[in-house]
């Protein structure tokens, strides 16, 4: 955990109902590169820890038996719960409303768990040598994010870039210039060193892939409010009384930026870290 930081309940609070619509979405071709990876075979059991609205489960839905996500805020829980339905995918999905550190709460054994975008914010050597302990014989931890090495720029598309400095200048103005999260803050962001957390845990591993982004997509100014509100250090309960006068001018910026309303703005690339519960042995050297 973050050293000066504790999680609370509201983190994330009010954040469900912009998630699906603000966040950019995974690379295209996520599930095949991890059905590759993984060779599922359509019986196993998916765990996806900070699941959030379901974003990353319900993708890979089609790759196993049963999924179960579990998160700590309600809205998430049933944001997640109402898309399943949407999507035909309710019988085979559970929704558990939970802390990572939680677990293994009664939830039985799996052959692949999931963290999209979620490990940073819990306690990830508890979490994590839980975690091994509740995949089967040969089960997987997928660690799933973001390329952030990768610059895009929206050079070449059709509509302006979406002004991702001049919004954290105006949540800066609000919020002060300490990121905010939850009721506390994080003056140092949230950490990182994954790799050392889950060899320390005993997994084996990693094999990497990346899964390429780039691909043009045209944001309009509600998906891009949607973002700023979805976020941690945004969310919509941190501006109080305020956030109607925050939305205003955020609006104001955007309308700014791009009379029209409309954004374009590339699709990052995702990268994929497989883990193994049970570390491969090296092939023995041969007796000379």
């Amino acid at each position: 955990m973050v050293a000066g930081w504790e999680w609370d309940d509201t983190l994330f609070a009010g954040t469900a109902a912009y998630y699906r619509r603000g966040r950019l979405p995974y690379a295209p071709g996520l599930a095949d590169v991890l059905a590759g990876a993984l060779e599922p075979d359509g019986r196993g059991r998916l765990l996806d820890v900070g699941c959030g609205p379901g974003t990353l489960a319900l993708d890979l839905a089609p790759l196993f038996g049963e999924i179960v996500g579990v998160d700590p805020d309600r809205g998430m829980i049933a944001e997640a719960a109402r898309v399943a339905g949407e999507r035909g995918v309710g019988g085979k999905a559970r929704w558990v409303r939970a802390r990572a550190e939680e677990l293994p709460a009664g939830l039985g054994t799996f052959t692949v768990a999931a963290f999209g975008q979620s490990f940073h914010w819990m306690d990830r050597d508890l979490v994590a040598a839980t975690v091994r302990t509740m995949l089967r014989p040969g089960g997987a931890l997928v660690h799933i994010s973001d390329l952030k090495t990768e610059t895009l720029t929206a050079v070449g598309l059709p509509h302006p870039a979406v002004p991702y400095a001049a919004i954290e200048q105006l949540v800066r103005d609000y919020l002060g210039p300490v990121r905010r999260a939850g009721r506390g803050t994080l003056p140092q962001g949230t950490p990182g060193g994954e790799a050392a957390v889950l060899a320390r845990a005993g997994f084996g591993g990693p094999d990497r892939h990346v899964v390429s982004g780039g691909q043009a997509l045209e944001r309009a100014d509600d998906d891009v409010v949607a973002w700023v509100f979805s976020m941690s250090f945004s969310a919509p309960h941190l501006f109080g009384p305020r956030r109607e006068d925050f939305e205003a001018e955020l609006r104001g910026l955007l309308r700014k930026a791009s009379p029209s309303g409309r954004f374009s703005e590339r699709r990052p690339s995702t990268e994929v870290f497989v883990w193994r519960r049970d570390p491969i042995a090296p092939a023995p050297r041969p007796v000379l």
